[in-house]
């Protein structure tokens, strides 16, 4: 047996995440091992962050990211809150500079106990993406939900911010729609090579929206970071609303504001649940 990684189980506003410190260490989580804690139901996460050392003297650390599925992802806001929080309670201090999946990103502890992860710039052309085909104005692109003529649900906005994003604006709750059933095809879609998250938004006022998330690898969750990013940009890109906005999530609030610097900032909360040891080869563990 591999000698065990310690972790944390946490969440971010009802994002399920565990934060696997492998400092110090040469081996990484396996494929196995994360599909194992996924599935789990004491240990089930939407995203498993793995902390390893920062290889660069400007970083505090490097982060690997798994899906539920033991695929990798490129960001996680909700899970690098509580990768700051975890850090911050083992005397790390307040302000990160992280490197996750090659990308730079930086993250700080408030006074109010709340933490801020700069996501980084938005990405909108078709291949940044990417799409499978090619479309000028990605504010909107054809693909629909529903009868042929009568959609549901229509030309939804797409957008990359470390993860690709789709995005339908609704007019009625996100809740009244059947994402758990259309998400999983929508995520394979041949319009998404790497697959995508889907989401369904509901602009409630220039400053608030509601949204709903079907997780690229991980399934329907109660929040997502990246998500909320991506539909606030999208929103602004369509006029309907402000560059700061609240959005409410299953899990929570999260406050996103998308700067005149091009820059996103997202603020929320990071919550502990239990820590334990796991074999990063199998995912077998034990509760501390």
């Amino acid at each position: 047996m591999n000698t065990p990684v310690s972790f944390s189980k946490m969440n971010g506003i009802g994002n399920r995440i565990v934060v696997a410190d492998l400092r110090g260490r040469a081996d990484v989580v396996t494929e196995e091992a994360a599909r194992a804690l996924g599935h789990d139901p004491d240990t089930g996460f939407d995203q498993l962050m793995a902390i390893h050392d920062a290889g660069d003297e400007n970083r505090d650390a490097t982060i690997r990211i798994y899906n539920t599925d033991g695929s990798r992802a490129g960001a996680c806001g909700n899970g690098t809150r509580c990768v700051v929080d975890w850090l911050h309670q083992r005397g790390g201090g307040n302000d990160f500079r992280f490197a996750v999946d090659g990308q730079p990103l930086s993250a700080k502890r408030l006074e109010d106990g709340r933490i801020s992860v700069n996501m980084g710039v938005p990405r909108f052309d078709w291949t940044q993406i990417p799409l499978s085909e090619e479309f000028a104005d990605t504010s909107g692109i054809e693909l629909e939900v529903g009868p042929l003529g009568a959609p549901l649900l229509h030309t939804p906005a797409v957008a990359n911010i470390g993860n690709p994003h789709c995005v339908f604006f609704a007019e009625n709750d996100p809740d009244t729609y059947a994402l758990d059933k259309f998400g999983p095809m929508l995520e394979h879609h041949m319009l998404f090579p790497d697959r995508a998250n889907i989401s369904i938004a509901q602009v409630t006022s220039p400053t608030t929206m509601k949204l709903r998330t079907w997780e690229r690898g991980a399934g329907l969750t109660l929040a997502c970071g990246s998500a909320a990013c991506a539909a606030v940009v999208c929103a602004v890109r369509r006029e309907l609303t402000e560059r700061h906005v609240t959005v409410s999530l299953p899990g929570g609030d999260l406050d996103i504001e998308w700067r005149d610097d091009n820059f996103i900032i997202m603020t929320g909360t990071a919550t502990h649940e239990f820590d334990g040891t796991f074999d990063p080869a199998t995912g077998g563990w034990e509760r501390a």
